[in-house]
């Protein structure tokens, strides 16, 4: 089987989900080819020349291949000018490569001007004219060059060609849909493997397919296109295409077919999940609770001894946590048995962090950052939000990770129906006060998930025009609606001299992804 992760997203450490799939896949015995599209899409794109009539341009393409190299090295993430002006400079390079295509690419988004990834008929048509598409050039010689490593039948010129190494009971190719940005070069891909190679089965899953099934009504209409949609965690379902029922519930992921070293880090980002859901599970208008995903963790000593065996094979710079949020009970775990390798991930604010000796241990352990979910510094709209956070606890928190040395990323959230500009003042007031314990700071304006049980108590209205929508639009029910937190936003809180200070810390385009790797230098 083939597994592909299609582009666009960042390309800082290998994607997850394929080489989780390909580890329960690999335990079975079956064959399973890997192929970081996203990666080696981008490679290839930088890699080319442009026209250029501005010197930014003609500098990026001149200089992508020894900036490509800086990104690798651990030396430029002592510097953040010369880190930003690389990442600058590349992005650069993808905008350009695609601009005459009505596309705004770079490293971290994918947006076209003509077709929309929450229209089933858009992506449809991204199929049906997939050299259309950037990323043509690569994928129509990358793709065939791939499948010839298995049984199929390309079609060429009219007639059809007959290939056979290790034939399995079906042709499958399986695509990692996780993000909006993936969705249109997905297709395109997609349309081109059906009309290249008529018996290939193509199996679509990942974060993005899931949360699309889970849409009120959802009718799929991609079946003329798609063999196999898959929602949840793609593990069972794709050994039960193989035709094996006798499986464990959890994989070790295998890395081992992708190309590590050439990521856009200095050595090798670990990507692991040690859950799948949210243990809190008990927030206003999060994805989690609207889906109804349930929390299924992995039990803490195996974990450990899974990122112990993993970190002796691929000797990684970093191991980053994908949980939605780490338990309590892992990290106590890694305070005791450290991973061996520095790691981040996301946390609850939690009494345990309120100990400073908890947050010490957390530092021994190789923690070098926390990302924390705070969304407010209004102690009303939190209760409101069901967010089972204390305000007073959240400020022993940070400064109990300060004084670790443990980076925060914190993460706040804008214009929630509890919300008015008064309590959005609050939480400017709660940041500028723990100036020194927030680290870096994200910001996003309240979308209203389609699916959420909140949505239908407000008056809805028009949020994407798409048959696959994720959001809808609602009104404020206290005025504090998206143009006036926009507002607020872009000329109160950023331009607070406090504020300003800390979002300049955030690394341009690759923010938290790679935000960890310059508290690792600062311990050098």
């Amino acid at each position: 089987m083939l597994l592909i992760f299609p582009p666009l997203a960042k390309s800082g450490e290998p994607p997850a989900g394929i080489a989780k799939l390909a580890g329960a896949l690999t335990a079975h015995g079956i064959s399973c080819s890997l192929v970081d599209a996203n990666l080696e899409g981008q490679l290839y794109l930088l890699g080319q020349s442009y026209p250029a009539s501005d010197t930014w341009t003609r500098r990026g393409v001149k200089h992508a291949a020894a900036n490509i190299v800086a990104l690798r090295n651990p030396l430029t993430y002592r510097s953040f000018d010369r880190y930003s002006r690389a990442v600058k400079d590349l992005n650069r390079v993808l905008e350009m490569s695609a601009k005459d295509r009505g596309i705004v690419m770079g490293l971290a988004d994918y947006q076209d001007n003509h077709l929309s990834p929450v229209q089933s008929a858009d992506l449809l048509k991204a199929a049906k004219h997939p050299e259309q598409n950037p990323f043509y050039p690569w994928f129509s010689r990358r793709l065939p060059e791939m499948m010839k490593k298995t049984h199929f039948s390309q079609r060429r010129g009219g007639r059809t060609e007959e290939h056979e190494e290790g034939k399995d009971s079906e042709q499958l190719v399986g695509f990692s849909l996780n993000y909006l940005s993936q969705a249109l070069c997905t297709f395109s891909m997609i349309g081109f493997l059906k009309k290249e190679f008529p018996g290939v089965k193509t199996v679509l899953g990942g974060g993005l397919v899931s949360s699309w099934t889970k849409r009120p009504g959802w009718r799929n209409p991609f079946s003329e296109l798609v063999d196999y949609i898959i929602s949840g965690a793609g593990e069972r379902p794709l050994l039960e295409l193989h035709g094996i029922t006798d499986m464990h519930e959890h994989y070790p992921p295998d890395y081992e077919s992708l190309p590590l070293p050439d990521y856009l880090s200095p050595g090798v980002i670990l990507p692991y999940s040690a859950s799948s859901g949210c243990y809190w599970n008990k927030c206003s208008f999060c994805p989690e609770t609207a889906e109804d995903n349930p929390y299924v963790p992995i039990p803490a000593n195996r974990v450990i001894d899974e990122l112990i065996l993993l970190a002796s094979k691929i000797q990684p710079v970093l191991i980053h946590l994908l949980d939605n949020s780490i338990s309590p009970a892992l990290m106590k775990a890694f305070a005791d048995t450290p991973p061996t390798a520095s790691w981040y991930g996301f946390a609850r604010i939690s009494k345990d962090m309120a100990e400073p000796d908890f947050c010490m241990a957390l530092k021994r352990s190789g923690c070098v950052m926390l990302k924390l979910g705070l969304e407010s510094g209004d102690q009303g709209v939190l209760d409101r939000m069901r967010k089972g956070i204390d305000l007073a606890t959240a400020s022993r928190v940070l400064n109990n990770l300060s004084k670790a040395g443990i980076a925060s990323y914190v993460y706040l959230l804008f214009g929630t129906p509890a919300e008015t500009i008064t309590e959005a003042r609050k939480t400017l007031e709660f940041v500028v006060s723990h100036q020194q314990a927030v680290t870096f700071l994200n910001l996003a304006i309240f979308n209203m998930p389609l699916c959420g049980q909140e949505a239908a108590e407000y008056e809805n209205e028009e949020f994407y025009e798409g048959d696959l929508s994720l959001y809808t639009g609602f009104k404020h029910p206290r005025g504090f609606d998206r143009r006036i937190v926009r507002q607020f936003l872009e000329y109160e809180f950023k331009r607070h001299p406090v504020i300003s200070a800390i979002l300049k810390n955030d690394p341009p385009l690759f923010t938290s992804n790679h935000a960890a790797l310059f508290s690792i230098e600062k311990k050098k």
